[in-house]
């Protein structure tokens, strides 16, 4: 399903499409764009948010979208191969807490696809899109191209007993910062933002509704102003906020030896798993 309202300004506004972007930091990242004068599409699979979307936000476009089907993803991106834009953001994720939960099948799967497989099958897509458009004789180097993927501050992490999710954003943390050496020369810009806690709804549902006793926690806004610096400065890899970015590098700088029991212990505390 989509929603399109055409544009009625003099001009013709930048364009920004978000998948992942109807709910959470991805809708926060559409309506801060749509503030700042920019066109906005969003891509999601809940028709209950993209019909609530629809009815506050009718300038935003939707469309609907189950990012683990590779087919109905294919799909939806080839329907989207004539629209002109300017910059992406992939901020769909999924999460399951493997420090609480075994990880079943279906969550494997789950991540796995949302996380790198789908991120990986539009970051193909899109970069071929921005190439296309770089090369085009009406390219105004003004309005620079860009690239922008939400991973976690948990991909930085060097730690070979990490879970899932942590491995598949450090994955996607890789592929970033290969797009962006690839497409330097056609002056695209390639950003990955790795931050830590946001204090969004997703959070608070998996906390019983309270996500404030998560470390360093920070608003929806907080996040918001720290990506779009981030953008602005084009940083390969912005990771905040400073507090656990410094708390990473030390724990990357230690014995990988010492990092393994430090972090499994850990892990063996919360989950009452036994070695």
């Amino acid at each position: 399903m989509k929603n399109i309202t055409q544009s009625t300004s003099a001009h013709k506004p930048s364009h920004l499409i978000v998948f992942g972007g109807t709910s959470g930091l991805g809708l926060a990242l559409a309506l801060h764009h749509q503030a700042l004068d920019w066109q906005v599409s969003v891509v999601g699979y809940s028709m209950e948010k993209i019909d609530n979307i629809n009815s506050q936000y009718p300038n935003i476009v939707t469309y609907c979208c189950d990012l683990t089907d590779s087919v109905q993803t294919q799909s939806l991106l080839e329907s989207l191969s004539d629209i002109s834009f300017q910059r992406l953001i992939y901020s769909a994720g999924s999460y399951t807490n493997e420090r609480v939960h075994r990880l079943n099948q279906a969550d494997s799967d789950k991540m796995l696809a949302i996380n790198l497989q789908a991120f990986e099958q539009v970051f193909r897509w899109a970069s071929e899109q921005l190439k296309r458009q770089s090369c085009s004789s009406d390219f105004n180097e003004n309005n620079r191209l860009s690239l922008i993927c939400i991973a976690s501050i948990a991909g930085t992490m060097d730690y070979p007993y990490a879970s899932l999710y942590a491995k598949s954003k450090r994955a996607m943390i890789a592929t970033a910062s290969a797009y962006r050496a690839a497409l330097a020369p056609y002056n695209i810009q390639v950003n990955c933002i790795a931050s830590g806690y946001i204090d969004t709804q997703a959070l608070r549902d998996l906390n019983d509704g309270d996500a404030s006793h998560k470390p360093f926690i920070m608003t929806t806004q907080t996040a918001i102003d720290h990506i779009m610096q981030a953008i602005d400065d084009d940083i390969e890899l912005a990771i905040f906020p400073r507090s656990m970015r410094y708390i990473t590098r030390a724990l990357n700088h230690l014995p990988k030896p010492l990092l393994i029991w430090i972090l499994r212990s850990r892990l063996d505390k919360s989950t009452g798993y036994t070695k």
